[in-house]
């Protein structure tokens, strides 16, 4: 059953303009002169307002058809050099774009639109995306579904009842409903990987320093986090960064280049299926990742079981340094996010953390270094290794409400605990990890796999994507092809 005749989906693909392109195919349509940046722009705009009211993505308006986007980003856009010149596209809504506020997916700030685009939204709009909007997010990222305590939720297009995933929740539900086909992400303990796994994207967490950092990510003792982008084909990830790195290469990290297809070197890739917090998981995705272990081997490389590469503490130190990141923003709000701070309006979920971590902040000093030494651990564990099969989640999409941060603090923490338990190793050590769709559950929910590498391994990463996404069928929520 594709996703078209579930009657629970929703999504845009149909004959327009748009069609059933990816961001590479959009681009090279305005490069040939087939499309002009404005219309391709309306058409995106078209299709917004044709899913938002029901999937919600967007915390920004539709800018009205005579809006001055459509003029003057839009042709402006067509002449700069970038290879996705002319794309629409949105980011994420805790990353500051002139015209926009940044609201950071919270009731706690009143925030006014900016004059000022952060260094990272800079290296991305270089390569000519047009943004129109800004996208949702659970406050602060703190969540794994996109559903604020304010507002309405992010609704995900294959299943409308369940989870964009989070924290790009409003990314991730505007690429899979066809709204648009790449848009920004970030990701601080799996905010890129989860909503591309639950919707059915390619989403990659590149090595630490990969990309240029925002002010927020280089005040952090340990940087979890990195951005990156939503598509829903590999060459949409990999044109991304290869453009990336024409503005940006940190000479620390061996280059990515430009990925052509899939790698002739027959690797070794170790496979983790149960978590190092002791949940095991579940029967559908355990199913997804041993498909995927199979397809690799026929490819002609050798997967085999190995041991979870660090040290049994993680989960609990992570969660601590999760619950100090929250304790930052309730107690120095003011000065870190906004003057318009207001404490009372945080939802359950950052207050729960930031009391926990009241409870065990003296663990602090020990935590940061067993949490700095995971990189050389990671590393260590990887010296044999080209790359890790993982799951991306613990268990399948969950429905709305599950984790919703009204739901009671004991109880939705032990619950993101069991389902977020692959993602956040890769922020702590650095490591680049990629979601990949593996699989469609009986609710018609993508079921996706991880691939770890080691740190600066991104082309390897990339190279097994591709040949995953030649050999293995995909899920489409519109039963065709996205080229």
């Amino acid at each position: 059953m594709t996703a078209q005749q579930h009657p629970h989906s929703l999504h845009t693909f149909s004959d327009d303009l748009l069609g059933h392109h990816d961001a590479t195919a959009l681009a090279t349509l305005i490069q040939k002169g087939e499309a002009s940046p404005h219309e391709v722009l309306l058409a995106t705009l078209a299709r917004a307002r044709q899913v938002e009211p029901v999937i919600h993505g967007l915390v920004t308006p539709i800018p009205d058809e005579g809006a001055e986007i459509t003029t003057e980003e839009a042709s402006s856009a067509r002449a700069g050099p970038g290879m996705f010149a002319g794309v629409p596209t949105v980011i994420k809504d805790n990353t500051d774009v002139k015209k926009f506020p940044t609201s950071h997916g919270t009731a706690a700030i009143q925030p006014a639109p900016l004059g000022k685009t952060s260094p990272f939204a800079h290296q991305l709009l270089a390569q000519g995306l047009v943004c129109f909007g800004k996208s949702t997010l659970p406050e602060f990222g703190f969540n794994a579904t996109t559903e604020p305590a304010h507002g309405t939720p992010s609704r995900n297009p294959w299943n409308l009842r369940y989870s964009t995933g989070a924290s790009s929740g409003g990314s991730a539900a505007l690429v899979a409903a066809g709204v648009i086909a790449i848009a920004h992400a970030n990701d601080g303990g799996g905010s890129i990987r989860i909503p591309a796994a639950c919707c059915g994207l390619v989403g990659l967490k590149p090595s630490r320093g990969r990309l240029i950092d925002n002010d927020a990510a280089k005040s952090l003792p340990i940087n979890i986090v990195s951005d990156g982008v939503v598509t829903r084909t590999v060459r949409d990830t990999v044109n991304f960064y290869s453009g990336a790195e024409g503005y940006f290469r940190n000479p620390k990290l061996p280059p990515i280049g430009k990925v052509e297809g899939p790698g002739s070197r027959p690797l070794r890739i170790g496979l983790v299926i149960d978590s190092i917090n002791g949940h095991p998981t579940d029967v559908t995705t355990r199913e997804a990742v041993e498909t995927t272990a199979r397809m690799l081997e026929k490819l002609g490389h050798r997967v085999e079981p190995m041991d979870v590469p660090v040290a049994s503490t993680f989960p609990e130190d992570f969660a601590l340094y999760w619950g100090m990141l929250a304790f930052g923003v309730r107690s120095n709000g003011k000065r870190l996010i906004h003057p318009s701070f207001d404490r009372s309006q945080l939802d359950g979920l950052t207050v729960g953390l930031d009391k926990a971590f009241r409870k065990q902040f003296y663990k602090l000093p020990a935590i940061l270094w067993r949490l700095h030494r995971s990189a050389h651990d990671y590393a260590r564990a990887m010296a044999g290794y080209d790359a890790v099969l993982t799951p991306v989640l613990g268990h399948t999409t969950p429905e709305i409400g599950y984790l919703s941060p009204s739901v009671d603090f004991d109880t939705l923490f032990n619950r993101l605990t069991r389902y977020v338990s692959f993602t956040p190793l890769a922020n702590a050590t650095g490591a680049p990890a990629i979601a990949l769709p593996a699989g469609l559950t009986d609710h018609n929910l993508p079921v996706s796999i991880q691939l770890m590498g080691r740190n600066g391994g991104e082309r390897t990463l990339l190279e097994l994507a591709f040949a995953l996404e030649d050999t293995m069928d995909w899920p489409k929520i519109n039963g065709n092809a996205f080229r």
